[in-house]
Parts: structure tokens; sequence; C-alpha cells
């Protein structure tokens, strides 16, 4: 099961990141490709040749990129294609009033939609209802993540979830 990492501004700015990160790869016996770096939006706005740059040779040991809380940064779309980047996470301030606002369904659906047409696996971050879970679905939403499936847990359950002790729930693929 890949580890996720989300990476503050302060952490990725760090002059060596990608010494760092192959040091705690190596300390914790982890294979590249299980780990997955998750970075925010804003984050991609800065220093953007560089960015994509340490995120290529990042990427091509095996490790998995993540734009975290997609849909509330700055970014504009064009920059999203010139990333080398793996997946995104929707926002859960878009997720949040989903069936109630059309204009939220409205915006998911279109992250969707283009994450999918450019390659990208496709998050929703805030699932709390069967509701959001079915119309993520039907938009083809590859995963989510909320309270709906679990509340967050101590470290001391991972094994427990990890085991299947855990109910799970996911996002079955839509048919049309």
């Amino acid at each position: 099961m890949p580890v996720s990492v989300n990476l503050s501004t302060q952490q990725w700015l760090q002059p060596d990141i990608e010494q760092q990160v192959i040091a705690a790869l190596e300390s914790n016996q982890l294979l590249p490709h299980w780990l997955e770096l998750e970075i925010t939006e804003s984050l991609l706005m800065r220093d953007t040749d560089k960015m994509i740059e340490t995120i290529r040779r990042l990427r091509a040991s095996g490790i998995r990129f993540i734009v975290d809380d997609f849909g509330i940064g700055y970014s504009s779309l064009s920059y999203l294609k010139r990333f080398p980047i793996d997946q995104i996470k929707i926002d859960q301030s878009l997720i949040r009033d989903i069936p109630n606002d059309s204009d939220d369904m409205a915006i998911a659906a279109a992250i969707i939609q283009m994450a999918k047409s450019l390659g990208l696996s496709v998050v929703a971050e805030g699932v709390e209802t069967p509701e959001q879970l079915r119309f993520l679905s039907e938009q083809g939403c590859h995963m989510a993540q909320g309270y709906y499936f679990s509340s967050p847990q101590p470290a001391e359950s991972c094994d427990k979830f990890l085991s299947g002790s855990f109910p799970a729930v996911g996002i079955e693929p839509h048919s049309p």
C-alpha cells in the first residue's frame, strides 16, 4: 500500500529536498514506487521550471506526485499539463455541498473530466454522505476519502485498518 506524505512549502523549498526524500526512503526501507508526495496547487506556482525538474527527477525514481486541495489554488490549467503529476485531490470545499449545490457539482464534474483527459487519477476529499459518493462515482471519480469511510484514526489503529477489520467502501467504476 502506498504511503502519502504531505510536503509543506517550507519542506519543499529546502535546497536538498531530493536528497532528504531519498534518505527517508532508505532509512525506512521503502521502495520509491510506494511513496506518494502531496503538494498544493499554490506550491506549483513557485519557481515553476525548478519545480518541474525536481518533480521529474524524483518521479523518474518511481515516486508518484499528487496535487492536493485542487480547485482552490491560483494556478492556471495550462500550468497543470506541464507538471509531471499522477493524481489530483479535489478539495473538500468543492465536495461538501454536493448534491445541494449545482455549482459545486458542475465544478467537481469538470475537474474529474479534465483530469481523466490528462491521464490523471482523481481523489475526492471530504466525502461524508452516500449521495456525494454516488455523484462522484457517476462522474467517474477514481477514489474518495472522508468521514463516510472512517474518522481519523490513531497510528496504533493502522494495522487493524490495513488488515481489513475496518469496513471498506470504494468507488466502483461507473458504466455508461
